[in-house]
C-alpha cells in the first residue's frame, strides 16, 4: 500500500463491500422460505428440509473453493479476487430471482460458493492493512461492517417482500453490480508485490492448506475451534427464518425486523465494546465470553415461546460477535504476511464445512419434530444441539494455550 491516502480507500470499499454484501444476503432470508413455497408447492416443514440444501450446496463449493481462491490472492493480490467474487454474487441473485424451480436456487448458490465469500478476501485485505495489536479490533470493524447492513437487509427484504417474492433477489443483484463496478474504479491493491508469493496448486485446497497451516504453532488449533463454532453460529443462517415463523408466526416483515435486531447489537458490540473487551482481558478470554453468552442464549431460544421475550433477546445476541475477530486475531498474528489469504482462505473452508454440517443438523432437526412423523412437537430442538457444539468449543478454547511461533505471547492474548 503505497499511500495512507489508497489505505483509506482500501479500507473503505471492504468495509462497503461487507456492509453491501450483507444488505444482499439479508434481503433474500425473509422471503426464502416463501419462494420455496410458491415454486416446489410444499409445506413450511418441507420448505425447511429444501431451504437446508440449498445452504449445503453453497457450502459445499466454498469448502472445496476456499483454499483455491486465498491462494489466489496470496500470488495476484486481494484486488481481482474481490471483483471476481462480487461478480459471482451478483450473477447467483439473478439466478435465484428468475429461478422458476429450486434447481435453479441450488445453482444460483453453488455459483457463489464456488467464487468464494466475500469474508475470506476482507479479512485477507484488513490483515494486509493493520499491525497485530489492531487486527482484533480491525476484524471488529469488518463484523460491524456486516452487522450493519444486517440491520437494514432484513428489514429491506420484509418490506420489497410486499411487490414479490422475487424482487428482493433483483435488488440484491444491483447491490453486488454496483460494488464490482465501485471497486473496479476505486479499490487498489492491498498487498505489496514482494509478499505475494507463487502459486501452489498442492496448498489450494483444504487439505494442503491444513497441512501447510499446521507448521504454524497454535494455528490449526484455533482453526479448529473456528470450525465449531461456525457450525453452532449457522443455525440463525439456515434456521431462523423458518424457526421464527413456525414458533411465533411472524409474517417476512417480522421475520426482518427480529434480524434487524440481531444486527444492531452485532454493531453495538463491534463498534463500543470489542476493542475495549480484548484490551482489557486479551483475545483468549473475549472469545471465551462470547462463547460462554452464545451457548446461553441457544438455550433460551430453545424454549422460549414468548414472541416479545424472543425479540428483546435479539437485542443482545450481538455479543456473541466477539468470537470470530478474537479468533481471527489469534490465528492471524500466528501467521506470515505472505499466508493471509491461504489462512483466511481455510478458514473459509472451514466456515463452509460448517454451514454444510449445519442445515443437516438443524433443518433436518427442525422439520422432524414439526412434522407428523415426530411424536414430540419441539421446535426449540435445533438450538439445544447448537447449544452444545457452542460448549465444546467453548471447552477447546480453555484448552489452547495462548503461543505464538512457538514462543509465549503477550498478555493480550
Amino acid at each position: 500500500m503505497s499511500s495512507d491516502k489508497n489505505q483509506k480507500h482500501a479500507i473503505r470499499f471492504v468495509l462497503l463491500t461487507v456492509f453491501a454484501y450483507s444488505i444482499g444476503f439479508g434481503i433474500i432470508m425473509p422471503v426464502l422460505p416463501s419462494l420455496i413455497i410458491e415454486l416446489e408447492g410444499v409445506s413450511l416443514s418441507e420448505a425447511t428440509f429444501l431451504g437446508g440444501l440449498i445452504a449445503a450446496a453453497y457450502a459445499v463449493f466454498q469448502f472445496l473453493m476456499g483454499p483455491l481462491v486465498g491462494n489466489l490472492g496470496d500470488r495476484f493480490g486481494r484486488r481481482p479476487v474481490f471483483l471476481i467474487s462480487l461478480a459471482g454474487f451478483s450473477i447467483d441473485f439473478l439466478l435465484m430471482g428468475f429461478a422458476s424451480n429450486i434447481v435453479w436456487l441450488l445453482i444460483g448458490r453453488s455459483i457463489a460458493g464456488a467464487l468464494g465469500a466475500i469474508f475470506g478476501p476482507a479479512n485477507a485485505a484488513i490483515a494486509d492493512l493493520t499491525d497485530d495489536e489492531n487486527r482484533a479490533k480491525s476484524f471488529g470493524m469488518v463484523g460491524a461492517a456486516f452487522g450493519i447492513g444486517f440491520i437494514f437487509g432484513p428489514a429491506l427484504g420484509g418490506f420489497l417482500s410486499e411487490f414479490g417474492t422475487r424482487m428482493p433477489f433483483f435488488v440484491a443483484a444491483a447491490i453486488a453490480a454496483i460494488m464490482f463496478v465501485y471497486g473496479y474504479f476505486c479499490f487498489p491493491e492491498t498487498m505489496e508485490k514482494e509478499d505475494r508469493r507463487s502459486f501452489s496448486l498442492k496448498r489450494a485446497n483444504p487439505i494442503g492448506a491444513f497441512f501447510n497451516l499446521r507448521k504454524l504453532k497454535g494455528v490449526t488449533g484455533i482453526a479448529f475451534i473456528y470450525f465449531i463454532w461456525s457450525t453452532a453460529a449457522n443455525i440463525y443462517a439456515v434456521s431462523w427464518s423458518y424457526f421464527s415463523q413456525i414458533q411465533y408466526n411472524w409474517s417476512p416483515q417480522m421475520i426482518g425486523v427480529s434480524l434487524a435486531f440481531v444486527g444492531l447489537s452485532m454493531v453495538v458490540v463491534q463498534t463500543s465494546l470489542i476493542g475495549r473487551v480484548v484490551a482489557r482481558f486479551g483475545e483468549r478470554h473475549t472469545a471465551a465470553f462470547g462463547l460462554a453468552f452464545a451457548a446461553t442464549a441457544m438455550i433460551c431460544y430453545a424454549f422460549i415461546e414468548n414472541p416479545y421475550l424472543s425479540l428483546g433477546l435479539c437485542l443482545v445476541v450481538g455479543i456473541q460477535a466477539m468470537i470470530v475477530p478474537s479468533l481471527n486475531a489469534m490465528a492471524s498474528r500466528r501467521t506470515p504476511t505472505n499466508s493471509q489469504g491461504e489462512l483466511q482462505g481455510f478458514n473459509g473452508s472451514l466456515s463452509a464445512l460448517g454451514a454444510l454440517i449445519s442445515p443437516l443438523l438443524y433443518n433436518t432437526s427442525l422439520s422432524y419434530f414439526t412434522s407428523d412423523r415426530s411424536d414430540i412437537y419441539f421446535p426449540g430442538a435445533p438450538f439445544l444441539i447448537s447449544a452444545l457444539i457452542t460448549v465444546i468449543a467453548f471447552i477447546c478454547l480453555l484448552r489452547t494455550e495462548p503461543t505464538q511461533h512457538g514462543r509465549t505471547t503477550p498478555a493480550n492474548d
